[in-house]
């Protein structure tokens, strides 16, 4: 099945990124491997570069790949610093200890640091950084505001705030590089704490602004605003909604756990029933309309369910083999990568293949057509300066053709 162009009716619905996304999270939870972790990000890279667009939002997955690269630089400094509760055998330095309290035993600042304890956090930062680098994934290809129109009615106003909160990191990324290339552009230093301060008031003040206009428009909308319901409807979809919840809650616990295996799955699903139902009654105090509605189609299911496939697998895999998921750091081992979890890793490339393909940004076309044009009309100017400056145009004069007479 090849990949059409991307448009506006054959778009992929934007919670199949979100799942297909937190698929990969879960799988990458699942693992302390760092060859499988950096296996996970290289497919949401693959995918991120080959379908996202030049959207602002799009722009944010750069950001959290840093943020991710931040946190296991604090990850490794505070194990450092205050030690692991890894013990360990190879010392690399012993640094002063900080003597402590009493009521402070366990924690410690100084002391040996082994290599066994920086291992073990060097697996762990890059554990919570695949998770961040995922979602990071699923901000830069899902379009917020489409993936609003898709919330139920009795989540419309906390689904407005979650997509409001999401959306101003990329806001400010965009805001951030616009405002460093204009400082390039002018000759000032665009980097260093100096630039840093004199881009940050910009920024803010931009984000101030844009907050009055989104709330302009909210307010212009209806925002806020809903219809009468009796109290019995109130309260059925107030019960509804929390025992269901309190379902799910439970049923995952009972899968996760060993003893309550038996009544995880049928807890679950009622919980799921319960807590749909509620939502249900929960939107008829929703006074909205939905205009073109977002369509779930084939390719939405592949690209969710190749990211359900690979936590699943990965799931599987714990049961299997879990020295292999989860290498030792004592005693210091190799990690090796395991073969069937690695496949099932790269069944997260599907969208790659799958998912519409976004068309070509035109602007850098354009921009190539009016530097040629600049430069044409640079080029003339000098011709014209080099032919001299007797003409008003600035070339030279014309050759004189003399009549000659006729016999």
């Amino acid at each position: 099945m090849s990949a059409p162009q991307a448009s506006r009716s054959t778009a992929l619905h934007a919670g199949a990124w979100w799942l297909w996304a937190l698929g990969l999270a879960t799988a990458a939870s699942r693992t302390t491997n760092p060859l499988l972790l950096g296996l996970l990000v290289g497919v949401a890279g693959y995918v991120v570069a080959a379908r996202r667009t030049d959207a602002p939002w799009a722009r944010s997955y750069g950001a959290f790949v840093k943020v991710g690269l931040v946190v296991v630089a604090i990850r490794l400094v505070f194990a450092f610093f205050l030690g692991s509760p890894v013990p360990g055998t190879h010392t690399l330095l012993t640094l002063p200890e900080v003597p402590l309290p009493d009521w402070a035993k366990g924690v410690r600042i100084g002391g040996r640091v082994t290599a066994e304890g920086m291992v073990f956090a060097l697996y762990d930062g890059l554990k919570l950084a695949a998770l961040l680098i995922c979602v990071g994934a699923a901000n830069a290809l899902a379009n917020p505001s489409r993936l609003l129109k898709s919330l139920p009615g009795a989540l419309y106003e906390a689904g407005v705030a979650v997509v409001v909160a999401m959306t101003f990191a990329p806001n400010l990324i965009a805001d951030v590089q616009r405002l460093r290339a204009a400082r390039r552009l002018r000759g000032r230093p665009d980097r260093g704490v100096t630039a840093l301060l004199q881009v940050g008031l910009p920024v803010l003040e931009g984000a101030l602004e844009r907050s009055v206009a989104l709330a302009a428009a909210m307010d212009a909308r209806g925002y806020g605003r809903s219809a009468q319901v009796p109290r019995a409807v109130r309260h059925t979809t107030s019960v509804l909604t929390l025992g269901g919840l309190l379902g799910i809650c439970a049923g995952t616990y009972g899968l996760l756990g060993d003893a309550g295996s038996g009544f995880g799955l049928p807890l679950l699903l009622a919980g799921l029933a319960a807590a749909l139902a509620g939502l249900r009654l929960g939107g008829r105090r929703s006074l909205r309309t939905r205009y073109r509605p977002e369509r779930w189609g084939p390719r939405a299911w592949l690209v969710s369910a190749s990211g359900v496939a690979v936590a699943v697998l990965m799931i599987w895999a714990n049961g299997y083999a879990p020295a292999a998921l989860h290498p030792p750091a004592v005693p210091l081992t190799t990690p090796v990568l395991p073969l069937w979890p690695a496949l099932s890793v790269l069944l997260g490339l599907v969208p790659a293949l799958v998912a519409p393909v976004p068309r070509a940004p035109e602007r850098p076309q354009r921009a190539e057509r009016a530097a040629s044009g600049t430069r044409a009309v640079r080029h003339g100017r000098d011709d014209r300066v080099r032919g001299g400056r007797d003409l008003p145009g600035g070339g030279p004069h014309p050759p004189q053709h003399t009549k000659e007479p006729t016999p």
